[in-house]
């Protein structure tokens, strides 16, 4: 895996790039830190949950069609993908340019699910799928969360390592880091 430290060279490789990969638990902020950089960036904004997993009623595409939607996705050429499914690393990680890895503490990115549900309880948040209210977060989720780091981390790294060795990545752990690399970009925030 190729870390590249927050800084300058990570600002320029920022600006540099038309197909960004933003990863990390869920709570971090990928989708409005994807968002963010789709827009400053004129990039498309590709959510995974909305574009290609879920369908209305929280009925989730098969396997192969999730695939093939991804496949025309990342065949694009400029795009932010926001999520961290690494089964389907395979497919975006050869288009990517740049990953950005949001490894926040999981004690931010449970408080980042619980502004997420307190905001949008009962409803549909732009970056999920029609027909997909935003339910409360189970015991299982919230699991998946504590465990993060521990538990899914590693799978992730393995994958970067087969999938992308050679694509820059800019672990940021906060959300002061977040913003820093787009002031150091010039981007708006």
């Amino acid at each position: 895996m190729l870390v590249i430290p927050l800084g300058n060279d990570a600002a320029m490789r920022l600006r540099a790039s038309s197909r960004i990969c933003v990863i990390g638990s869920s709570g971090a902020g990928k989708s409005t830190y994807s968002q963010c950089l789709a827009s400053s960036l004129n990039l498309t904004y590709v959510s995974l949950d909305k574009d290609v997993r879920w369908l209305p009623g929280w009925e989730e595409r098969s396997r192969q069609e999730q695939r093939e939607r991804l496949r025309d996705l990342a065949a694009g050429e400029a795009w932010v993908i926001d999520g961290s499914g690494s089964s389907s690393f395979d497919i975006r990680l050869p288009r990517t340019d740049l990953i950005i890895w949001l490894r926040l503490s999981r004690w931010k990115c449970l408080l980042g699910v619980a502004k997420r549900v307190t905001r949008y309880k009962g409803t549909v948040r732009p970056d999920m799928a029609e027909g997909c209210p935003e339910p409360l977060p189970d015991r299982e989720f919230l699991s998946y969360i504590w465990n993060f780091e521990r538990r899914f981390a590693p799978r992730i790294i393995q994958e970067i390592d087969r999938h992308g060795a050679t694509i820059p990545v800019i672990t940021l752990k906060s959300h002061g880091e977040m913003a820093h690399l787009l002031d150091l970009a010039g981007l708006p925030h």
